[in-house]
């Protein structure tokens, strides 16, 4: 274990409650003003220097940079999935050993460790932290900018919560979202059943195709989660629709499910089928984490690394051929749930890890 930076794990929930307090749920551009102000402020108290807020259509993410030739982007976000109101229900509270309360998990106290961590480090130069707003729902506002930055400093290490048992995070599966949209035709379901053209058959049909699309023996999930279809009990449906969660491994079996989307075909006279959405975030290989993952074991000895099915911006940083390693916040479970928690007495470590890693890249 390499001599670790000295962190105080009172002052890290200190900024923790901070920001939990603020709540940010994606796509609400005022709180992820308040939001993101919040996250500038901590940086700037606890790193110095200017923490910018960088205007997008879906809310402000926050870029800081310690200056010098860029070496590494620490990487996360300040959004999250809960709505306006569940502080309320479930406010900030630290017992037995856990932090609790929304985001605390996902991913604010990964972000308050490696602010913790990078400000014990004497030498920060090379080190820029980019947080953003809308990691939840896709990343599209920030995708060109965490690309940019990526590429700019060479290294990544994304600040997301740790696999389970507090394993790094060394490989993320490819994912995105389709939407099924069946037209039909209606008619009076008791008195001209056949002169409509039932879009809800016709997406039960599709239903069972798209699910044939999984391949569990290569990593590809084909999953629908949400249907809708019909007006009332005596109407044939004219419209449905069907959501469905992708994830895949490869780049084959990304452009395989692409395809096979694009290519769906009704099964009834006269039905029409419109299909948006592709697997907008690539695979994260496990050959981008190698490197950095070889000097998190130095570091940390017995530290795992595991593959997980989730994605995270880190997948857009890999797939760029940008080494990166992930899965370095907080430790803890719960994500995008109720009983989300974060383990405190893990926060100083992975604080050290950070800065670690910070310092490593540096001598390189």
């Amino acid at each position: 274990m390499h001599k670790g930076v000295d962190v105080s794990v009172d002052a890290m929930l200190e900024d923790l409650r901070t920001l939990v307090e603020i709540e940010s749920p994606s796509r609400d551009r005022d709180a992820l003003r308040a939001s993101a102000t919040a996250v500038a402020a901590v940086i700037e108290s606890r790193l110095g220097g200017q923490a910018v807020l960088v205007e997008s259509d879906a809310g402000p993410h926050v870029h800081w940079s310690a200056g010098g030739a860029p070496a590494v982007l620490i990487l996360g976000h300040h959004d999250t999935v809960f709505p306006l109101g569940t502080l309320g229900r479930r406010p900030f509270k630290v017992a037995d050993g856990h932090a609790t309360g929304p985001g605390v998990f996902d991913m604010l106290g990964g972000l308050v460790q490696a602010i913790h961590g990078l400000a014990a480090l004497d030498d920060r130069s090379g080190v820029e932290i980019l947080v953003t707003a809308d990691e939840e729902v896709g990343s599209r506002s920030s995708r060109a900018l965490i690309e940019e930055r990526a590429l700019a400093c060479g290294a990544v290490l994304v600040c997301e919560g740790a696999a389970e048992s507090g394993a790094l995070k060394t490989g993320r599966k490819g994912c995105g979202t389709f939407e099924v949209s069946v037209a039909g035709r209606a008619s009076h379901a008791g008195l001209e059943p056949a002169a409509g053209v039932n879009a809800l058959i016709e997406a039960a049909h599709q239903v069972l195709d798209i699910a044939a699309l999984g391949r569990p023996d290569l990593g590809t999930t084909v999953t629908p989660t949400v249907a809708s279809a019909g007006t009332l009990d005596n109407v044939v449906p004219a419209e449905a629709t069907v959501i469905v969660d992708v994830r895949v491994e490869s780049a084959e079996e990304k452009e395989r499910i692409e395809a096979a989307f694009a290519a769906l075909a009704p099964h009834l006279d006269e039905a029409k089928i419109t299909v948006r959405g592709a697997v907008g975030r690539p695979p994260m290989p496990e050959s981008a984490a190698a490197g950095l993952f070889a000097v998190a074991q130095r570091l940390l000895p017995g530290i795992e690394g595991r593959a997980v099915g989730g994605g995270s911006d880190g997948n857009f940083t890999a797939a760029l051929g940008v080494p990166t390693l992930d899965g370095l916040g907080a430790v803890g479970g719960g994500a995008h749930a109720d009983h989300e928690y974060l383990v405190i007495g893990a926060m100083a470590e992975r604080a050290n890890l950070v800065a670690g890693l910070v310092k490593a890249i540096q001598q390189a």
